[in-house]
């Protein structure tokens, strides 16, 4: 950003234009995803705070079952973790993962003599709560069931419950208030009421960033702002200002404690550690999403170095990146969000070159906390401080836990 744009921002910042989009308009594909498309106040239904997820009843019809789902069988709500469902499809082969299953119980089939047909209930593992799950292309007339490490389940003829068509939008629109548009949206609202062919020159797909005290914008990831352009009005949050409404596409926005950790970032970024840890387990990992996104450029320090980690807080998986981003980057750092995440960052590029040396204070915190089980959050084998000692061991760290 260049001194002119970032006088320009703290100029609209200071005129409470606290958002940015960047995105496209239009159906085209087109790899020009960073246009500017307006500033405004407020962001309406981007921060929403949802229900917690239902659990879901599933049915495995005409099932013969094997292993732990044959012992799980005998007795009611027995938990057995995930079960993975697969189907051949070609040329590869259709997966649905069901987390966190309990068997409810079990009733003789009516599609195929001698065997059962099994209820249960638990998850379908999808990025969205709102996702299709699609039913394997052909005609398929045999599902493998399996487990943990690929333990077999045995066989069902039909499973239901899991496939379903794309769910509605949670929060049916987002309304720009405050907007100041730029050139591309305002293409987008000249085309309300225009002919069906102008239609897809109404599509917005956008990430909102924030505008911080200074001027400077940094990215909310995971933000969408993605849907067809409904209404344009002027706005009563000032003159020449415009309230936009945009028909919202499927999917979940962030929850509103997000907003609070913003916060932190406005003047800059913080200087205190520890400020993720009053939070709770999602906005700990919203906390690291963040941090990512304000994640300064530069080299990694050279290997050899001691870091200390701060193990007061690190009550959880999330709780640990949290730690493990300041212990290395400082207040605010950023060191990974998952599992995925952290081991890209031992590989070098995020501010410390292996091998280096971790102290970790307090770490009984997490060998009482960060245990071998199930994680339901993540719905997912739970991630223990063994597994994470091996894993930076193998990346060439070395461990002093105190």
């Amino acid at each position: 950003m260049t001194g002119s744009e970032r006088r320009r921002r703290e100029e609209e910042h200071a005129a409470g234009l606290r958002w940015l989009l960047l995105g496209d308009i239009g159906l085209d594909d087109s790899d020009d995803d960073d246009t500017p498309l307006g500033l405004c106040m407020e962001i309406e239904g981007l921060f929403v705070d949802l229900p917690p997820r239902p659990r879901e009843h599933f049915t495995l019809v005409g099932c013969a079952p094997q292993g732990a789902l044959g012992e799980a069988l005998g007795t009611d709500q027995t938990w057995l973790g995930d079960v993975v469902i697969t189907a051949p499809e070609p040329p590869g082969l259709s997966i649905v993962v069901l987390g966190d299953v309990v068997v409810l119980g079990r009733h003789p089939s009516t599609v195929a003599p001698g065997t059962v047909d099994v209820d249960l209930s638990g998850f379908v593992h999808v990025y969205d709560r709102t996702d299709a799950v699609r039913r394997p292309r052909g005609e398929v007339t045999e599902f493998a069931l399996s487990g943990q490490d690929d333990a077999r389940y045995g066989t069902c003829a039909d499973v239901t419950g899991v496939f379903r068509d794309q769910g509605a939008p949670l929060v049916p629109q987002i309304r720009l208030l405050g907007c100041r548009p730029e050139p591309a949206l305002l293409t987008a609202l000249e085309a309300i009421g225009q002919p069906i062919e102008a239609d897809r020159r109404r599509w917005v797909r956008a990430t909102a960033h924030t505008v911080a005290a200074d001027g400077s914008t940094a990215p909310i990831f995971d933000s969408r702002v993605v849907g067809r352009v409904q209404a344009g009005e002027p706005s009563r949050l000032g003159a020449g200002l415009i309230d936009i409404t945009i028909d919202n596409v499927p999917g979940e926005p962030l929850p509103t404690g997000v907003l609070d950790i913003l916060g932190h970032w406005h003047t800059g970024r913080p200087v205190e550690k520890n400020l993720w840890a009053g939070y709770d387990r999602e906005l700990r990992y919203r906390w690291a999403r963040i941090a990512v996104g304000r994640r300064p450029d530069g080299p990694d320090r050279p290997a050899g170095i001691t870091y200390e980690l701060d193990g007061r807080f690190v009550t959880d998986i999330e709780g640990f990146y949290c730690a493990i981003g300041e212990a290395i980057n400082g207040p605010g750092g950023y060191f990974g969000s998952d599992l995925d995440g952290f081991d890209d960052c031992l590989c070098g590029g995020f501010g410390a070159q292996a091998p280096f040396r971790l102290v970790w204070h307090d770490s009984a915190v997490a060998r009482e906390h960060l245990v071998d089980g199930y994680d339901r959050r993540r719905l997912a084998p739970a991630a223990s401080l063994q597994f994470l000692l091996d894993l930076m061991t193998k990346r060439g760290v070395e461990i002093d836990l105190r």
